[in-house]
């Protein structure tokens, strides 16, 4: 059965998408406002479960790219996903009847939501990174062999770039030089496929769990109780089934810049439990790695979510400022994402970094 998502909803889901977006994904607030407006005139948005789309639905994910400090001051005008989905159609001569998020986290879980009320089109519950990642080719789609491309890029001011490339990689490359030039965020239109592909490469459910994620945290906060015990209950029975708090303290120190249209960087933060150790988090958009000296507490693909130390609500990465008091909770992945061809993509090597991937379930506490 499909859901009907209500206005009441909203506040949930830009919740749980903070939480899934791992600190990136763009911030949900905006994504948020945005889906108000067109849902205050009177637009409908359904999400359909995977499992009911068929072989020959064509489904036509969408999203924001780009570095989410841009987004902050570069508001979109609403509508650039929708072009890019119809442009990219009028490519491929062919009509969607269903767009899907590529990414879960942040505001890329309602992009799709706000072109599927602006077109009349269902939104596929399923993604393909589970949380969010800062490159394009980092999905299950890729990992799979989907290709990623013909896609669609577009800014507010309505430009369009139609792009082939040979692969996921040179598209990711040559994507991020258009999305520079727009002005460090655009909104895409990618990987075109049937709905036999996307029951075979999607994570399944992802929308529903961000709604029970937010309204996991709004509820244990308006009843006055603990808001991360709350959470990792309610994730046992989701696909990330295991949740800890890794680490209490106040931030200390954000080094953070834009560049390559990504926003990079680490935080700082100290125990405030009495050790007085330091834990560094490593940053391309989202939270990648927690250090504390030698010990590795979670990395990429699990899930590194800073949170507020009182209500769990989650702080983005472009949010991030000294003094604030905290909660780390890592989550693990959902399987997809930890396979052995799948690390290839999502683990820490991806990024550069020398590390092997530890489950959070195996990590130092």
């Amino acid at each position: 059965m499909g859901l009907v998502l209500e206005r009441k909803d909203l506040r949930d889901l830009s919740l749980g998408a903070a939480f899934l977006g791992t600190g990136g994904g763009g911030d949900p607030y905006i994504g948020r406002l945005m889906l108000e407006r067109v849902m205050a005139e009177g637009r409908r948005v359904e999400i359909v479960p995977l499992g009911e789309v068929s072989d020959g639905d064509r489904v036509i994910p969408t999203a924001m790219m780009g570095a989410p400090t841009c987004l902050v001051e570069k508001i979109p005008r609403g509508d650039e996903s929708a072009l890019s989905l119809r442009r990219l159609e009028a490519f491929l001569g062919v009509q969607a009847t269903c767009t899907m998020p590529v990414e879960a986290g942040g505001m890329n879980a309602t992009v799709p939501l706000i072109v599927g009320a602006q077109l009349g089109l269902p939104v596929v519950d399923a993604d393909g990174m589970g949380r969010a990642f800062p490159n394009l080719y980092q999905d299950t789609f890729h990992v799979h062999g989907v290709p990623g491309t013909p896609m669609a890029i577009t800014d507010e001011h309505g430009d369009t770039v139609i792009l082939t490339a040979c692969d996921d990689f040179r598209k990711e490359w040559i994507a991020r030089g258009v999305t520079i030039r727009m002005g460090g965020c655009a909104h895409i239109a990618e990987y075109p496929m049937d709905g036999r592909t996307a029951r075979r490469t999607a994570i399944a459910g992802t929308l529903s769990v961000c709604l029970a994620i937010g309204r996991a945290i709004r509820e244990a906060n308006e009843q006055h109780r603990d808001p991360f015990d709350r959470l990792v209950g309610t994730l046992r029975d989701t696909p990330y089934r295991h949740a800890r708090v890794l680490w209490t303290g106040k931030v200390i120190e954000v080094y953070r810049r834009t560049t390559e249209g990504f926003a990079r960087g680490w935080a700082r933060l100290r125990d405030t439990e009495g050790s007085g150790e330091t834990l560094d988090v490593l940053i391309q958009n989202e939270n990648l790695v927690a250090r504390a000296g030698t010990r590795v507490l979670c990395s990429v693909p699990d899930l590194l979510c800073i949170l507020d130390r009182e209500t769990a609500e989650p702080i983005t990465t472009e949010a991030l400022r000294y003094g604030q008091q905290v909660k780390v909770v890592g989550v693990a992945a959902p399987p997809i994402l930890r396979a052995p061809e799948a690390l290839e993509v999502f683990g820490p090597r991806a990024f550069g970094i020398d590390l092997d991937f530890v489950p959070i379930e195996e990590s130092a506490p």
